[in-house]
């Protein structure tokens, strides 16, 4: 029988309600029961072996989150040196007569993370580790040990300045060798965002074929890289490799290296990018000419001595 009692609710008397109350299955955890309560009774009864193995995943994600002791370095952008840089010509000259060439000189740059002011994970330095098209560097052998975010960008913006003076000694001083009259000529190079000395020798070659008449690179695009001092003479640098991959991503099919990077260059270029060895900006510009001239196949390669 169906009785309502005096709060409206239906109750089922007799038979049916001892069979809905005596008969029903353990009742689940109380609504209210406490977070701590819930856990422990999901816990309970676990093996030991699963609580170690929770604990020590829980430690591995920790320690991949926390700060590398690695440099990641990979590809970087690369900019035209006989181009604009944000609007602003990177080599700009007064006081003497410059001339177009309808090719690319394009000087090449790695970027890094896990430098001041850049840091990487643990996670991502082992993904680079990883990836063939990454490098991974330990901190100590990119900059010094303690050095902070703003003293890191004062060295490479030192540098950057001191390539570019470099640049500019030698670049006149072989624009005369070749006849050009630079009397009273005044340059200046200009580009965002790009630190250290490893683009002199494209400065020094850029200045060179503005100053000089001849097409020199015949309409071709070629990459290079290496420090120049005020003498011209190209010297090493750091993440060829990287640069090459940059270069040929961004449509280089020539590559000036320096002499004394050789040893990273063999067996690292890639597939369309013909490599050159160089020693100093006359072997630079003399590359050139020969590649516009399309007799470049007797420029010698970087080969292991």
């Amino acid at each position: 029988m169906t009785q309502r009692n005096t709060n409206g609710q239906v109750r089922l008397d007799g038979a049916a309600d001892a069979q809905g109350t005596q008969g029903a299955p353990s009742a689940a955890p109380s609504a209210h029961m406490g977070v701590w309560q819930l856990l422990r009774a999901h816990w309970s009864g676990r093996p030991a072996r699963f609580f170690v193995g929770a604990v020590a995943v829980l430690l591995a994600v920790l320690v991949l989150m926390l700060p590398s002791a690695y440099v990641v370095e990979t590809p970087g952008p690369t900019q035209d040196v006989l181009g604009d840089s944000n609007g602003t010509p990177v080599i700009q000259v007064e006081g003497a007569k410059t001339y177009h060439d309808k090719g690319r000189l394009l000087l090449v740059t790695v970027n890094a993370a896990g430098v001041p002011g850049y840091p990487v994970s643990n996670a991502e330095a082992l993904w680079a580790w990883a990836d063939p098209n990454m490098e991974l560097t330990p901190q100590e052998a990119v900059f010094p040990v303690g050095q902070n975010a703003e003293q890191y960008q004062q060295e490479s913006d030192q540098e950057m300045a001191s390539s570019q003076d470099a640049a500019v000694t030698a670049g006149l001083d072989y624009a005369q060798r070749l006849g050009v009259d630079v009397d009273g000529a005044k340059v200046t190079m200009h580009v965002d965002d790009i630190g250290g000395p490893s683009a002199g020798m494209m400065y020094a070659l850029g200045l060179v074929d503005m100053l000089t008449p001849e097409h020199e690179s015949g309409k071709q695009t070629v990459a290079g890289t290496g420090t120049i001092d005020d003498e011209g003479k190209v010297g090493a640098i750091g993440g060829i490799d990287l640069k090459m991959q940059g270069a040929k991503r961004d449509g280089a099919t020539w590559f000036l290296a320096p002499a004394d990077n050789c040893a990273q260059v063999v067996g690292k270029v890639p597939a369309g990018l013909r490599d050159v060895k160089v020693s100093s900006l006359e072997d630079a510009y003399t590359a050139l000419v020969k590649i516009g001239n399309g007799q470049a196949d007797s420029l010698p390669h970087c080969t292991v001595e």
